[in-house]
C-alpha cells in the first residue's frame, strides 16, 4: 500500500485481515469447495472464512462433511495465514521473491508481533517461519503413525497434515465429522495417547508465542536468561494448565457423560488436554455441553485469558492477565510501582492493561446479551460469546442454530479478538492520536470504592 494513501499501521492490518477472509469465503462459495458440487450459502462461506482466518474454530457446517478437498485445503491455507499473520506470510514471500522489504513493511511486521524493537527482525521472522514449519511437520510425523494406519495413506496423510496446523495455529479445525458424526471433533480419540499428546503439545508451543521461542532458543544456545516477560509467560501458563486441568477433573471424575467411563490415566490425560485446549485451540474430547456449571464457569476464564502476545493464540494473553493480577494485589497492598520479577513496570503499561481487559470484556457480554436476545439461555450465551471474541472455538452446541443476525455478532467477536487488542495497542501508539492527547487538565481525586 502506497504512503500517499495515508493508512496507518492498524488500518493497513484490517484490511490485510478483511481481504483475507474475502477472499476465502469467495473460494469457498465456488461449487468446487463443496463435497455436494452445490455452492455453499455465502454467509456459511464467510463465517467459515473469519473463523480459519482468525484461528477460531467455531463452525456452522461440519468441515468434513460439507467442504471437498478443494475447500479443505482453502481452510487450512486461511489457517496458516492467520496463525502467522498475514504480514509474515507476504514478508517471506517478498524474501522468497528476492524482493526488498521496505522500511514500512517491517514497522507493520513488528506492530503485528507487539515487538519493540525492530533489531534483527528479519532473522526473527525467518525463525518464525523455519520452526513453523519444522514444528507442524514433525506433528504431521507423530499423527501418521495413527492416521495412515486407520485412514490409508492418501487420507491418513491428509489428515496429519490438516490437524498439525489446525492444533500448532490454535485454530481447532478437525476432519473427524465423517468418521465419528457431525461436530465430534476428537471425542473418539479420548483413549489415545498419541493423540491427546501430540495435538495438546502442538498446542502448548503455537499458543506460548515466538518471542518465547526465541528466548528458550538462546537458553538452550548460550544458556542466556530468560527475559522477564518470558518468565511471566511460562509462570502463568504452567498455573493455567494444571490449575484447568483439577478444575476439569475433580468435579467431571465420575460423571458418565464426560470423564466417568475413562480408567484413572485416561481421565487425567482428557483433563489435561481439555484445560490446555481451552487456551484458545478449539479440540475437545469429551462433551463439553455434558459438563458441570463450575468446569464451565471456570473454562470462560481461562479461554477469555488465551495465549501469548505475538502467538498463533488469542485471547487477553498470558501476559495482560499476569500483569493485571500483579498490578491487583500490588495496589491493593498499598505499592505505589508494579514491580515484576524485580523489575518495575510503567504506569502506562498497566493503564493498557486495564483498558484492553476492559474493552474485550465489555464487547464479550454486549455480544452475549445480544445473543440471550435471540433465545439463547446464559451459560450457552456466555460460552459462544467468550469462545469467539477469544478466538478459541469450542461451543455447546449453540453455533450451527444461531441465526443470520447471531452469525453477525459472533463473526465480529471473530475478527475482533484476533486483531482488536492490537489494532487498539497500535492506535494507542500512533503519533498523530498522541499530539491530540496533549492538553492535560487539572487534576481532581474521586471517590472509588
Amino acid at each position: 500500500m502506497k504512503k500517499r494513501r495515508g493508512l496507518t499501521t492498524a488500518q493497513v492490518l484490517i484490511i490485510g485481515f478483511l481481504a483475507v477472509i474475502l477472499i476465502g469465503a469467495s473460494l469457498l462459495h465456488l461449487p468446487i469447495a463443496s463435497r455436494s458440487g452445490e455452492a455453499v450459502p455465502f454467509l456459511d462461506c464467510a463465517f467459515t472464512s473469519v473463523s480459519a482466518t482468525c484461528v477460531t474454530g467455531l463452525i456452522v457446517v461440519d468441515t468434513a462433511i460439507t467442504w471437498s478437498g478443494f475447500g479443505q485445503a482453502v481452510i487450512l491455507v486461511m489457517i496458516q495465514i492467520g496463525g502467522l499473520g498475514f504480514m509474515t506470510m507476504a514478508v517471506m514471500l517478498s524474501a522468497l521473491m528476492r524482493r526488498r522489504v521496505s522500511a514500512r513493511e517491517r514497522v507493520l511486521l513488528a506492530n503485528s508481533y507487539n515487538l519493540i524493537s525492530f533489531e534483527g527482525l528479519m532473522p526473527f521472522v525467518r525463525r518464525i517461519f523455519g520452526g513453523t514449519l519444522l514444528i507442524e511437520l514433525c506433528g504431521a510425523m507423530a499423527l501418521a503413525f495413527r492416521f495412515i494406519p486407520r485412514f490409508g495413506w492418501g487420507k491418513g496423510i491428509w489428515y496429519s497434515v490438516f490437524h498439525a496446523v489446525s492444533a500448532f495455529c490454535n485454530a481447532g479445525f478437525d476432519l473427524m465429522g465423517t468418521e465419528s458424526g457431525s461436530f465430534t471433533s476428537l471425542t473418539s480419540f479420548a483413549r489415545d495417547p498419541l493423540i491427546n499428546v501430540t495435538i495438546a503439545l502442538l498446542i502448548m508451543i503455537g499458543g506460548i508465542g515466538f518471542v518465547v521461542w526465541d528466548d528458550i532458543l538462546y537458553w538452550i544456545k548460550e544458556r542466556r536468561r530468560f527475559s522477564v516477560y518470558t518468565k511471566l509467560v511460562l509462570t502463568v501458563s504452567a498455573v493455567l494448565w494444571i490449575g484447568g486441568a483439577l478444575i476439569v477433573a475433580i468435579p467431571e471424575w465420575n460423571n458418565p457423560a464426560t470423564l466417568g467411563g475413562l480408567n484413572p490415566w485416561e481421565k487425567a490425560m482428557a483433563s489435561f488436554f481439555q484445560s490446555v485446549t481451552f487456551r484458545t485451540a478449539g479440540f475437545n474430547t469429551i462433551a463439553l455441553d455434558q459438563m458441570h456449571t463450575l468446569p464451565k464457569m471456570v473454562s470462560l476464564i481461562i479461554m477469555f485469558i488465551g495465549g501469548a502476545s505475538g502467538s498463533t493464540a488469542g485471547g487477553v494473553k498470558v501476559g495482560t492477565f499476569g500483569l493485571l493480577m500483579y498490578s491487583a494485589i500490588l495496589y491493593a497492598c498499598g505499592r505505589k510501582h508494579i514491580t515484576v520479577f524485580r523489575r518495575t513496570v510503567p504506569a502506562e503499561d498497566v493503564v493498557r492493561v486495564f483498558t484492553l481487559v476492559t474493552v474485550q470484556l465489555c464487547a464479550t457480554l454486549l455480544g452475549a446479551f445480544f445473543l440471550i436476545g435471540d433465545g439463547a439461555d446464559l451459560m450457552t450465551a456466555l460460552f459462544e460469546t467468550f469462545s469467539a471474541s477469544a478466538t478459541v472455538g469450542l461451543s455447546l452446541g449453540l453455533t450451527p442454530t444461531l441465526s443470520a443476525a447471531s452469525r453477525l455478532v459472533v463473526m465480529t467477536l471473530m475478527f475482533f479478538g484476533r486483531v482488536g487488542i492490537l489494532t487498539i495497542a497500535t492506535l494507542l501508539s500512533d503519533k498523530g492520536v498522541r499530539e491530540k492527547n496533549q492538553m492535560q487538565y487539572a487534576e481532581i481525586h474521586l471517590m472509588i470504592g
